[in-house]
């Protein structure tokens, strides 16, 4: 898991070799730990870090698809080169069968019966895929496994 300094260090080798994405990127992505650390008042906590990133990740696909849809290419290349930069401070995805098994798992934990159980599974299973998996992907599966 990445650290602000590594972050910074990384900073300083992108403008060493004047790669603007790059540069950008983390320059938006340490402004964005700085305004958390604001808002809570305090340092940031590994987790809080791995949050920050995500949440920058999560917009830059976000405007990627909205910028398809409005045929931008440009901008939505953009997106995709930020998105790249932020790509390699998350940790590896989960696979549809990986998340698929964790969501096995966490329907028997509870005992869920039907789609009424869903909050308990979901409950379950968050913790477990935090920052590897997309929640609405988990939901579809979960949905799917107990319908």
């Amino acid at each position: 898991m990445p650290s602000q300094e590594q972050i910074s260090k990384e900073l300083l080798d992108a403008m060493k070799a004047k790669d603007a994405v790059k540069v950008s990127t983390l320059r938006m992505l340490i402004a964005a730990f700085r305004n958390k650390e604001i808002a809570k008042n305090k340092t940031l906590a590994e987790g809080d870090i791995l949050d920050v990133i995500q949440a920058e990740a999560k917009k830059r696909r976000e405007a990627m698809t909205e910028y398809t849809k409005v045929n931008r290419a440009d901008l939505s290349a953009k997106e995709e080169a930020e998105f790249n930069v932020l790509k390699v401070y998350l940790p590896e995805s989960l696979s549809e069968a990986e998340l698929k098994t964790l969501a096995q798992t966490a329907i028997q934990t509870v005992g869920a019966k039907g789609p009424q159980d869903m909050g308990k599974v979901m409950s379950q299973l968050m913790p477990q895929i935090k920052g590897r998996a997309d929640g609405k992907q988990a939901q579809d599966i979960v949905k799917q496994l107990l319908t």
